[in-house]
């Protein structure tokens, strides 16, 4: 398991992601998945699977990578970030011993995916990362098995993890939720810089990888913020990589949004093309 014990307590630093929590015996760190048992780091979410489904890859959504192809899609419980707009948030934040889940083997995702016809596995619907130990292992003897592997992710991996992560994923989409440290800091309880150093480096190693925009009524789709985003990826990146502006709706504790303009999104879409973007997508419209 990923920590260090403190020398000076009972804590254990979790090195799962970029929160680093320092967990006192008997509790959780941030994502609800990891406990300090008496000084031992136990990841009770190992092998426990909220959703599973067989989806078009274009559903991840990745338009550039694997077209036309199944991929054997599955996630777990928790989550790293905090959003108060969280569209998955049953399974990212409510989860207890009796929240309905499977519990799977590596070998019996393996196969699943191969017997439906799929080229890859993808983790997604909550965030991948705090299940490292668990898909790691599914990974590897899916890649033994030529399945692709896909990470849907905030992208708020540790140092440590990332380059783990790197060895083993083939593809990401990552939710670049703002370009405003204000916007991290405040709805989703996370650090921007995080996010961007961690793309760049997904980047750089010649992963594939797509960026999804969650655009959130006079949140963060004004013309300012969106020009911002874009530009990162043209300038940091490239106009190759693929970028999807998405629609969000009230949910969990942003109930007191309206659904997305849709003129924000073709507005987004024209202001990426001017950019030069080659591949914009607009999705839930």
């Amino acid at each position: 398991m990923r920590y260090k014990k403190s020398s000076k307590s009972n804590k254990l630093r979790c090195e799962i992601c970029a929160n680093y929590c320092k967990i006192a015996d008997d509790k959780f760190g941030k994502c609800n998945q990891f406990k300090n048992v008496n000084g031992e780091m136990i990841d009770i979410g190992y092998g426990i699977i909220s959703a599973v489904n067989v989806d078009p890859i274009e559903k991840k959504p990745l338009a550039r990578f694997l077209p036309g192809t199944m991929t054997y899609s599955l996630g777990g419980f928790g989550c790293n970030m905090g959003c108060l707009h969280c569209q998955n948030y049953s399974i990212s934040h409510e989860y207890n011993e009796f929240s309905p889940s499977i519990k799977m083997t590596a070998e019996t995702i393996v196969e699943n995916a191969i017997n439906h016809n799929c080229k890859s596995i993808s983790w997604t619907y909550n965030e991948p990362t705090i299940h490292l130990p668990f898909n790691k292992k599914v990974s590897l003897l899916g890649r033994q098995n030529n399945l692709k592997i896909i990470y849907v992710s905030n992208g708020y991996m540790s140092n440590e993890s990332i380059d783990e992560i790197l060895t083993f994923v083939d593809a990401f989409n990552i939710d670049l939720k703002a370009m405003s440290q204000e916007f991290y800091k405040k709805i989703c309880k996370a650090d921007l810089d995080v996010v961007l150093n961690n793309i760049e480096r997904i980047y750089n190693v010649g992963k594939h990888i797509e960026i999804t925009n969650l655009l959130i009524n006079n949140k963060n789709d004004s013309v300012e913020e969106i020009t911002a985003l874009v530009k990162f990826i043209a300038e940091n990146l490239s106009t190759d990589v693929p970028i999807h502006f998405s629609r969000a709706f009230p949910y969990y504790k942003m109930n007191d949004i309206g659904p997305t303009n849709v003129d924000s999104l073709f507005k987004a879409e024209e202001i990426a093309k001017d950019f030069g973007m080659k591949y914009v997508y607009l999705g839930n419209i």
